[in-house]
């Protein structure tokens, strides 16, 4: 029986593991023409937050944050703006594979807005539970980690994009 790796989100916490990298990540905060934001249920923590994953070798942010949001979501996006940069020490995330921590990692997230393009809303089993629209109202309605939050509200607020 093979185990599934977890991710236990940390936030303002001097408890937390000490990270051991520090990895850049992409997310993109996508609404729809009725204004509702698209959010998916994570699988590794059970957790609701927007489109969100590493760039890798070879591609640009922006590249990473639309193949994420295909791959997550079903969706095809095309950036339109920044939402910020969170680099915050305040977050720490620990990657654990059956009991045994893989990494403890401070991320760096380039939070890209982003408008739909094509595709249908299709989670993707390894990555996503659940994938829909929710009106911003509804927001404190959903689990969602603070450092997430902090990404979503920058996006909500249309202002200049966030640097911390």
């Amino acid at each position: 029986m093979t185990k599934k790796t977890r991710r236990v989100d940390y936030w303002q916490d001097p408890d937390a593991p000490k990270p051991t990298s520090r990895k850049a990540s992409a997310s993109v905060f996508v609404r729809d023409e009725a204004g509702r934001l698209l959010l998916l249920r994570r699988v590794d923590n059970d957790l609701w937050t927007i489109p969100t994953g590493g760039v890798k070798k070879g591609e640009t942010v922006a590249q990473a944050g639309v193949r994420e949001c295909r791959e997550e979501t079903g969706l095809d996006v095309e950036v339109t703006g920044l939402v910020g940069v969170f680099s915050t020490p305040d977050h720490v995330i620990v990657y654990l594979h059956g009991d045994k921590v893989d990494e403890v990692r401070q991320p760096i997230n380039i939070c890209l807005r982003a408008r739909v393009v094509s595709g249908e809303v299709r989670p993707e089993p390894a990555e996503a539970r659940e994938v829909r629209w929710v009106e911003p109202g509804a927001l404190d309605d959903y689990p969602i980690h603070p450092a997430i939050r902090l990404r979503i509200d920058g996006g909500l607020e249309d202002a200049e994009p966030y640097i911390g």
